[in-house]
C-alpha cells in the first residue's frame, strides 16, 4: 500500500461505515460495481414525503477507498434530495478527472491523494453513483 493514498483517515473511515446493513424494505436499491477491481456497493434508500432520503442501508464489498467513500456518503446522506446526490456524484466525477473543484460534501478532501491514481476513481465513485440512482428511483416512485 502507498502511504499517501492509504492514510490513517482512509483506513479509519473504511472500518467505520455507518448504516452498514441493508434495509428490510427499501423503496429503491441500486448497485454499482467497478470493473477494474471488482469493488461493489449496494445502496438501499427510503425517502420521505418531500423526496429527501430518510433511511439508508449499504452493503459494501470494496477496497479501502470504496469503503471510505461509502462511509462519507452514509455519514451525510440523510435529509439529502436526489438532486443534491446527483450533483455531488457529478462534482466528484469531475473533480477526480481534474475538471472541477472538490465536491461540497464533508470530508471529501481526504481523496486528494487519489487524484493521480485514475484506476482507483471508480471505487471512490461507487457509493455516490448508487445513492444518486436509488434516491432518484425512490423519489419518482413516490409521485
Amino acid at each position: 500500500m502507498s502511504a499517501p493514498l492509504y492514510n490513517a483517515e482512509i483506513l479509519r473511515l473504511a472500518a467505520t461505515i455507518p448504516h452498514h446493513e441493508r434495509l428490510p424494505g427499501p423503496m429503491a436499491t441500486a448497485e454499482k460495481r467497478s470493473p477494474i477491481c471488482g469493488s461493489r456497493v449496494t445502496v438501499d434508500v427510503a425517502v420521505d414525503d418531500e423526496g429527501k432520503v430518510s433511511e439508508v442501508g449499504l452493503l459494501v464489498r470494496a477496497c479501502a477507498l470504496g469503503q471510505a467513500s461509502s462511509s462519507l456518503l452514509a455519514s451525510n446522506i440523510l435529509g439529502r434530495t436526489p438532486a443534491e446526490l446527483a450533483a455531488v456524484r457529478d462534482e466528484l466525477t469531475a473533480w477526480l478527472a481534474r475538471e472541477g473543484d472538490a465536491p461540497d460534501w464533508p470530508g471529501m478532501d481526504i481523496f486528494t491523494p487519489a487524484l493521480d491514481y485514475t484506476a482507483r476513481h471508480p471505487s471512490i465513485r461507487l457509493a455516490f453513483e448508487a445513492a444518486a440512482e436509488a434516491a432518484d428511483t425512490a423519489a419518482k416512485a413516490k409521485v
